[in-house]
């Protein structure tokens, strides 16, 4: 069972290759400060080389659970959000791995910022061999869309949730959760790829507060085949991200959030991220992704 003795709860819904969530693992393992657990959720995959390896771990942190029947990735993150009882939570990915400090920086986030819903760390972005790169999309994120603090600072309202959805800068998988805030708010079906800036926005328009600290724990992994990476060749990555801007943009409005829903009408980055890929397709003579693309860049 989840340790509800510690104060920041990892959990890990696990569909992919071992060899990464190993790393996970061991970066969890590696931790200097103690105060965490570990709940590693597989969905039913067929690689029972996993179940064999969490048999070696005998550290009582670590829970391990195996679905009996393949549910979803968006199933699967319920049930790792619903059995959480640690007062942070965190929703990790299997192929990212944490950096030395994490579980320091959230609990002292955490004893000074009680009140904040999210807490967001520095975010290291590293490639499918754990190397430190820069792509574009996280250089924009970091440089462009990330406000910049050298210390902690508490961000809400209207003006947070604009921000967003102009470009979404947060890494999902390094967010460390007030436990009450994400069980409280469920991930919304039809938004499979852009599920967390979803719920995200859900728990900012019911009152939420996000505390960004600078301090680089965490490593993001970005590689190319990767759910969403996977969907930006074909466009359907786009209409999915039209849908929920839309959606967004009709609760801020009902909110009164003025910036938020002329944000996420506009949204500006999503558009631009798309003609930048144009090119590619078009060279690849895909015209039917070629017109997704152009819809979503230029659309209303």
């Amino acid at each position: 069972m989840p340790r509800p003795d510690a104060t920041v709860g990892i959990y890990i819904p696990f569909w992919g290759e071992l060899d990464y969530l190993q790393t996970a693992v061991e970066s969890v393992l590696a931790q200097t400060n103690p105060d965490w657990a570990l709940t590693v959720v597989n969905d039913a995959h067929p690689d029972y080389s996993v179940d064999a390896y969490f048999e070696t771990l005998q550290d009582p942190r670590i829970q391990y659970i195996r679905n009996e029947s393949n549910c979803g990735i968006t199933e699967n993150f319920r049930r790792c959000v619903q059995m959480a009882v640690e007062p942070r939570v965190v929703v990790m990915g299997c192929d990212d791995f944490l950096l030395e400090g994490y579980v320091d920086v959230i609990c002292k986030a955490h004893a000074e910022h009680p009140e904040a819903d999210l807490i967001q760390p520095g975010v290291v972005v590293v490639d499918e061999n754990g190397t430190a790169v820069k792509p574009l999309v996280d250089r924009v994120k970091q440089k462009m869309l990330r406000p910049r603090s050298d210390s902690p600072l508490l961000l809400g309202g209207d003006n947070l949730a604009a921000n967003l959805m102009h470009g979404n800068w947060l890494y999902w998988p390094s967010l460390a959760f007030r436990r009450e805030a994400i069980q409280s708010h469920d991930f919304r079906d039809g938004f499979p790829v852009i599920q967390d800036l979803a719920l995200i926005l859900d728990v900012l328009l019911d009152g939420g507060r996000l505390l960004m600290v600078p301090d680089a724990v965490f490593a993001y992994r970005r590689h190319s085949s990767s759910a969403s990476s996977l969907e930006l060749r074909d466009g359907s990555r786009f209409a999915g991200e039209r849908r929920f801007f839309e959606h967004a943009r009709r609760l801020a409005s009902a909110k009164g959030w003025s910036r938020t829903s002329s944000a996420a009408r506009l949204h500006i980055t999503s558009r631009l991220h798309a003609l930048v890929l144009l090119p590619g397709v078009l060279a690849r003579r895909d015209m039917r992704t070629a017109k997704v693309i152009l819809r979503h860049g230029f659309g209303s």
